[in-house]
């Protein structure tokens, strides 16, 4: 990639790296779990090429930004206040925002506490759902009793130990379990199919081979940045879905006013289990355009359908941005 430019600013007594390309429109990107603003390289350059200023961060916690130490300065008003004071430090007046998995959901908060910095919302993977009658955990007990991803991260240390044990395979087991080139199931398997008390990383297959759409370089990039921050800053945004379920509970009734695109992966289980919440999105996003879900894909999408997503995208900020 050529004609990057990366700095850090400051921002809620943190400092978050940012990576640009492209001058125009501003459009910024928030990454999800676990990656990085590297997850949109694809993207960005696209758009950078077609008249666009595409702006990606590493999120707090991760990459080259900061990595606070303090489990609630990772809540999601302090992750919403970072990006609402990116946008004034970066002297932007309103963006265009693109969230995939936990930036998906960053984002949706984001339109929801501060409606008039975000002009349009894309998001990957992650659909808006209304507010749960419980905190989060606990709806989960009340109504699971496999293995789950998010009570499993709540364990401080727990998950940590296992996966910082060798990051490399770490990465290179969860990019491969989750995306469309696993086997068929396993990301159901892997997700909601596990016994209670499994390990992570020992019920995710070994790839053979790296998925075409993910190079040794790029594996290199997303294992070299984990080892120097570690997971803790990452997991501890899990750590927080109860705080916020309290904390946001005014907010998270305001409607997604945006023109808003929704798109998913066939495979991705982070679509296929909210279907509901799919079919029902409109309720909640009155003016959302479109809800693409592309065939043979997992989680990864825009990293596995770069070219898919890039028109997606393009078509959708064109007509309403």
């Amino acid at each position: 990639m050529s004609n990057i430019l990366e700095y850090n600013v400051d921002v809620n007594d943190i400092s978050i790296h940012i990576v640009e390309m492209g001058k125009g429109k501003p459009v910024l990107f928030l990454h999800g779990f676990p990656e990085l603003w590297y997850s949109w390289r694809h993207q960005m350059a696209y758009l950078a090429q077609n008249g666009y200023r595409a702006i990606a961060i590493d999120l707090r916690g991760y990459g080259q930004s900061s990595v606070p130490d303090d489990i609630e300065s990772y809540s999601m008003r302090n992750m919403v206040t970072d990006i609402v004071q990116i946008i004034d430090k970066l002297e932007l007046k309103t963006v265009a925002l693109i969230g995939h998995d936990w930036g998906a959901n960053i984002a949706w908060a984001c339109a929801q506490i501060h409606p008039k910095k975000f002009d349009v919302l894309v998001s990957l993977s992650v659909p808006f759902s209304p507010r749960p009658p419980l905190p989060l955990t606990k709806l989960i007990k009340k109504n699971s009793s496999s293995f789950n991803w998010l009570l499993y991260f709540q364990k401080q240390g727990v998950a940590e130990r296992e996966m910082e044990e060798d990051y490399k395979k770490t990465l290179r087991r969860i990019f491969f379990g989750l995306s469309g080139d696993a086997p068929e199931g396993t990301q159901k398997e892997i997700v909601a199919g596990l016994p209670k008390n499994a390990n992570l990383l020992d019920n995710i297959p070994e790839p053979t081979k790296l998925p075409n759409w993910l190079t040794e370089e790029d594996l290199d990039y997303f294992t070299n940045n984990f080892k120097k921050t570690g997971f803790t800053g990452a997991l501890n945004r899990y750590r927080n879905v109860d705080y916020d379920w309290s904390d946001l509970e005014k907010e998270s009734q305001n409607t997604i006013a945006q023109p808003t695109l929704f798109i998913g992966g066939e495979l991705d289980t982070a679509t296929q289990f909210n279907m509901h919440a799919i079919d029902s999105m409109e309720k909640y996003v009155p003016n959302l355009k479109n809800k693409i879900i592309i065939p043979h894909i997992g989680h990864y999408v825009q990293q596995e359908a770069p070219q898919w997503i890039n028109k997606s995208i393009i078509n959708f900020l064109n007509n309403y941005y």
